[in-house]
């Protein structure tokens, strides 16, 4: 990290979460922070669902909520970027606070609640954006007061579906009251059967990714992957934030909501490393959660995933974290033997599964 990161991370900490969020977008939208420009090299660019990465480090849903960002973000060294979560309408989330630092654990707390400018806004941004080596996608979300949930997953899709390079169906946030009961086996096979129906009827080619919570129970797992590769979606995102708390030192330990960064890295991997061994290979998984260290992308990767995602560690070590996390990882799978990225893929799964 450079001089001038440390020095506006240290200012954005003193600010309330929230506003800083906002600020760091602010400072990207104006040419403020310096990007390195795409981060690739013949070990790190790979393919995903037909996605073609620059670079398998990604940016996760959540931070840039509303697409607002995107150019910037294009040229920060990710090597794909996913926006949203966008419900059908504009809605506030929930009442602040709801986003909490917890320094001390290297983790922050959110119940945000889908709080986004609603798809149509979001979908004309995405519409006007560079295209250019980074896919970009974006995460479909229900509205909160939606009497059919399952259909707004699909509504999003229709809109966005032709504005971007994948989609992410979300049932995993815990902020958003029993959306997390459509993981069940029969809620999940009727929710990803409409969304897979409308990207079908549109004749839409963007591959669909299914996110799914950490806080789950390995029968739960067994039917997810089930579902999953019967429904012919391109993948799953493992994993979202979690409701555990265990071992928190932070003073905000106990706020509600769904805590992510560094504690959520040794569940989140467990859970990737089980679907990697219950899907066999079969289904692209997309590792998400306490990533803060190429070693820890390395790990993701050779637990199963075929491509990883960050955000939190961003709070403690800036948005240049993306870029030197991709060229520490092109450096470690060299000191290791491996030619590609792809060939990483699962080479320590047994370890996860036997801990």
């Amino acid at each position: 990290m450079n001089i001038l990161e440390r020095a506006a991370l240290t200012a954005l900490h003193r600010m309330d979460p929230e506003k800083a969020h906002g600020l760091s977008l602010s400072a990207l939208r104006s040419g403020l922070v310096p990007l390195p420009g795409p981060v690739t090299s013949p070990r790190l660019a790979t393919s995903v669902a037909g996605l073609l990465l620059p670079n398998p480090v990604g940016l996760a849903a959540g931070y840039d909520k509303n697409a607002v960002a995107l150019p910037a973000l294009m040229r920060a060294g990710f090597g794909f970027i996913e926006v949203g979560a966008a419900t059908p309408r504009p809605q506030p989330g929930n009442p602040q606070p709801r986003l909490f630092r917890l320094t001390e654990d290297r983790a922050a707390i959110n119940r945000f609640g889908f709080n986004n400018d609603g798809a149509a806004t979001i979908c004309a941004r995405l519409a006007m954006r560079p295209r250019g080596p980074v896919p970009v996608g974006l995460n479909l979300g229900a509205n909160k007061d939606s009497t059919d949930r399952a259909a707004d997953f699909g509504a999003v899709l229709a809109a966005c579906g032709p504005h971007v390079d994948f989609a992410t169906v979300n049932v995993s946030s815990p902020n958003t009251e029993r959306l997390r009961d459509l993981q069940g086996r029969q809620a999940l096979t009727a929710l990803l059967s409409g969304v897979m129906e409308v990207r079908a009827t549109l004749s839409l080619a963007v591959p669909v990714f299914l996110k799914i919570a950490p806080d789950l129970s390995d029968a739960d797992l067994a039917e997810i992957a089930e579902v999953a590769m019967e429904s012919g979606i391109a993948g799953i995102v493992a994993t979202n934030t979690t409701l555990s708390r265990e071992g928190l030192q932070s003073a905000h330990a106990g706020e509600a909501g769904g805590l992510s960064g560094a504690p959520l890295f040794q569940r989140s991997t467990r859970v990737l490393a089980r679907l990697s061994h219950l899907t066999e290979g079969r289904l692209p998984l997309i590792g998400v959660g306490g990533i803060s260290s190429a070693e820890e992308a390395y790990a993701k990767i050779r637990a199963g995933a075929s491509a990883v995602q960050l955000y939190t560690a961003m709070v403690y070590e800036g948005v240049g974290l993306a870029a030197r996390i991709a060229k520490d990882l092109d450096r470690l799978l060299e000191q290791d033997g491996f030619g590609h990225v792809s060939e990483a893929v699962g080479t320590g799964r047994s370890d996860w599964l036997s801990g």
